[in-house]
């Protein structure tokens, strides 16, 4: 899994991974933030999140742009500096409301742009270490673990968040209560979901070392088709004008499909958030608590891989090392499970920590049952598994529809809870979901990098963000509606936009297929 690809690889995985854990520890408690601090709507905190995300994905576009002119790695350098500034701005304390929305405003607007310079160029990097031949028929595998990388630190966040507003709230004598509407109580955890903001500014620190400190790593994937073409590098791939233009309207294709999938998928941060704070009984009994103890399940992510490490290892010495090392951390987290307290109490942010642990756990198998199908002859070509997402992610939100059947709607509900549904069925979404990921995001990217034109390959990654910002301005309907349509309305459009776009996909691939040849 991990043998044969390049150690550059490695290194912009990890950066990337500090990176994110930063950017989601703050997304998960953003929705929040903005209640608590202004006293906003479900409709308000949707709209201002949507957004951001969409800010945040389009401005890759722009990235990928100025990259493809002035160099990738340096488009990466000014992207680390203009989103700590961004954090930082956001962590300032401030009483005064006019205030705050200003800084607000002006910390999501640097992290906006912050990231269009990094995020995509990043991962234009990534795709340069695979024009090698060397490791070419590597490429999908790697974006899988990239990706999974990416999720290690999305995994890590939320209990992070949760952990700051905790601590906080314990400094004043409260605890968390999410049907607490006493200003004092809103001001103290406002206030903690701010500290969360401050946690994103030192990962982007630490996201700077990993970057810098192997830079030599992947030094040489650096440039751009137009340096590479100067230095005569045998390795750049010539496209006559017709090709070029075929690939792009390919490209042009997948990223107008993709755009229904994003804007179903990206309720983790506002409806579904809403749905675990309104309906989910945060009360955690039993056996359920190991899922909500973030070190447990780490433990068990990590044992997936030693676990597999067992079975692929080539001598018995190798083997048994890593059996033994697979029962110790599968121990360890049974023993961290055990001294938790029962019951637990929740927090609606809690529940986003599954879908990155379960993209975190199921790559090596989503790994292993690809490979085995292209050496058998039956490889899935990436617009293929795209529109099979799709197909999976209506599935998803059909788990959460049946959830809802007997629940009293948002606009009959009110400021009140109604929490009396089992975690298991948001639980059971997020995995239903996270399949859907697995077989989109990752292939996508890879796609995106092998067949962009070279002297393209910001802008097209850049388009390939764009897609993802539209979907997520667009994802906000579901939350401009929450207190206006009954509940189950609310997710039959989302699964009526994730099969429309996986029939508009599928009808694509045979063109996609002859455009990309």
């Amino acid at each position: 899994m991990f043998e044969g690809q390049p150690k550059g690889l490695f290194a912009l995985a990890i950066a990337n991974t500090g990176e994110r854990f930063g950017y989601y520890t703050m997304l998960a408690i953003f929705t929040l933030f903005m209640q608590a601090k202004f006293g906003w709507s479900e409709a308000e905190a949707g709209q201002v999140n949507a957004i951001f995300l969409a800010a945040v994905y389009f401005l890759p576009l722009v990235g990928g742009f100025i990259s493809d002119k002035i160099g990738y790695g340096r488009c990466v350098t000014i992207g680390m500096t203009v989103m700590f500034l961004g954090y930082l701005g956001l962590a300032i304390p401030t009483n005064d409301v006019d205030t705050a929305k200003a800084a607000m405003l002006g910390g999501l607007a640097l992290v906006s742009l912050g990231t269009g310079l990094f995020k995509g160029n990043l991962q234009v990097l990534v795709g340069n270490l695979f024009d090698d031949p060397k490791y070419a028929s590597k490429r999908d595998s790697a974006f899988s673990l990239f990706y999974m990388a990416i999720n290690i630190g999305a995994m890590f966040a939320p209990s992070m968040a949760k952990w700051v507003t905790n601590q906080y709230l314990a400094s004043y004598g409260m605890v968390y209560d999410a049907a607490n509407t006493d200003p004092k109580y809103l001001e103290v955890l406002s206030g903690g979901y701010g500290l969360c903001f401050g946690v994103a500014c030192i990962s982007m620190v630490l996201s700077a070392i990993v970057y810098f400190a192997f830079r030599g790593w992947f030094k040489h994937a650096d440039v751009t088709a137009k340096q590479a073409k100067a230095s005569g590098d045998a390795n750049v791939e010539e496209l006559t004008p017709k090709q070029t233009r075929d690939r792009i309207i390919a490209l042009l294709l997948v990223f107008f499909v993709v755009i229904f999938f994003w804007m179903a998928f990206h309720q983790n941060g506002s409806a579904l958030t809403f749905f675990a704070k309104k309906y989910t009984n945060l009360t955690i009994e039993g056996p359920m608590r190991f899922g909500f103890n973030i070190f447990s399940l780490a433990l068990v992510a990590v044992a997936v891989y030693t676990g597999i490490a067992a079975i692929q290892s080539k001598t018995s010495k190798a083997k048994a090392i890593s059996s033994v090392v697979t029962v110790a951390l599968l121990g360890c987290a049974y023993g961290l499970y055990a001294m938790m307290d029962d019951p637990t109490m929740a927090q609606p942010s809690d529940f986003q920590q599954f879908n990155p642990f379960f993209v975190v756990a199921l790559t090596p198998f989503s790994m292993i049952l690809f490979d085995n199908l292209a050496k058998k002859g039956h490889e899935v070509s990436a617009p293929t598994r795209i529109a099979w997402g799709m197909l999976v992610a209506a599935l998803g939100f059909g788990v959460i529809t049946l959830a809802s059947t007997s629940l009293i709607s948002p606009m009959d509900l009110g400021d009140k809870t109604q929490s009396i549904l089992s975690p298991n069925w948001l639980i059971s979404t997020y995995l239903t979901l996270t399949f859907a990921e697995l077989l989109l995001s990752p292939m996508g990217i890879s796609f995106v990098s092998k067949v962009a034109p070279p002297k393209y390959k910001g802008l097209m990654m850049g388009g390939w963000f764009v897609a993802t910002a539209i979907g997520n301005y667009a994802s906000m309907l579901p939350s401009m509606l929450w207190n206006k349509i009954p509940l189950m309305y609310n997710w039959a459009i989302l699964i009526a936009l994730c099969l429309v776009s996986a029939l508009l996909m599928f009808s694509l691939l045979k063109k996609l297929k002859k455009m990309t040849e």
